[in-house]
């Protein structure tokens, strides 16, 4: 395994030193609800409304890009400006029903956004966590022209800012096609799905090298799993989880590490 030893990432506009996750280190994303991570645990993901893991390296889960299906009311009610929309139509993401793709394709949106998410990043420094996950990077290649690359880009350098203002490391999650480009944009370490499965995995450490957690999913076939701790599970950190994150307990819960 790699050295686990936690990398500062020097800045001087940085009120504190930003911590990245231990390189290698065994990780757990428990975005399904928070629960005793297993033996061995050094990293975990959690949702921004579920309590750190004492003693670990904490990373808050925030759906950045799009809403949660619980929060669309309330985004209709408070920001309905904010949310995109095709023909008059909001945009639902295809593959999570109930989830409205945010608007970032204007300047004036974007500081709209970054006033919200930036409030929740805020409220995960305080709860005590060292990074972030934003979710959903890759909205642009769901919005049929509507969104850019450029546009997420932008909002999500401007949510970077905010982290690093406060001391939080922030995570690309997917959007491997991004190659340099995230972290170019300030992003610090990378949270991939299924990266095995596409054969994109080398794109996510030639840029980010050992700070990569994978994670290969149940419903796809194991040897997606055992391909990529052969290659690469000495180096970063690979696990394998149910495709819904759920807790130990329930049926469909499974959690394996290489």
């Amino acid at each position: 395994m790699a050295a686990l030893a936690l990398v500062l990432l020097a800045s001087p506009a940085l009120a504190q030193p930003v911590r990245l996750p231990p390189a290698g280190g065994q990780y757990d994303s428990q975005l399904g609800g928070a629960y005793p991570p297993p033996p061995g645990t050094l990293i975990v993901s959690r949702d921004r409304a579920d309590p750190i893991a004492s003693g670990l390296y904490n990373i808050c889960y925030v759906n950045a890009f799009q809403t949660q299906p619980q929060e669309t009311d309330w985004w209709l009610a408070q920001h309905a400006d904010l949310l995109l929309r095709r023909d008059g139509e909001l945009v639902e993401d295809p593959n999570w029903p109930g989830e409205i793709l945010l608007d970032t394709s204007t300047a004036e949106r974007r500081a709209g956004l970054v006033a919200i998410v930036g409030d929740w990043i805020a409220q995960c420094a305080r709860d005590g966590y060292d990074a972030i996950e934003a979710d959903n990077l890759d909205t642009y290649s769901r919005s049929a022209g509507a969104i850019s690359m450029a546009d997420n880009l932008a909002y999500v350098a401007a949510l970077v800012e905010t982290a690093h203002g406060l001391g939080l490391a922030f995570g690309q999650k997917n959007a491997g096609e991004l190659a340099g480009r995230g972290k170019a944009a300030g992003l610090d370490f990378a949270i991939v799905e299924s990266c095995q499965v596409y054969d994109e995995c080398a794109g996510y450490t030639e840029v980010f090298g050992a700070h990569v957690l994978e994670i290969e999913y149940t419903d796809t076939p194991k040897k997606h799993f055992t391909a990529a701790c052969a290659a690469r599970g000495a180096h970063i950190s690979v696990i394998r989880r149910d495709r819904n994150l759920t807790i130990p307990g329930e049926p469909a819960y499974f959690y394996q590490t290489c």
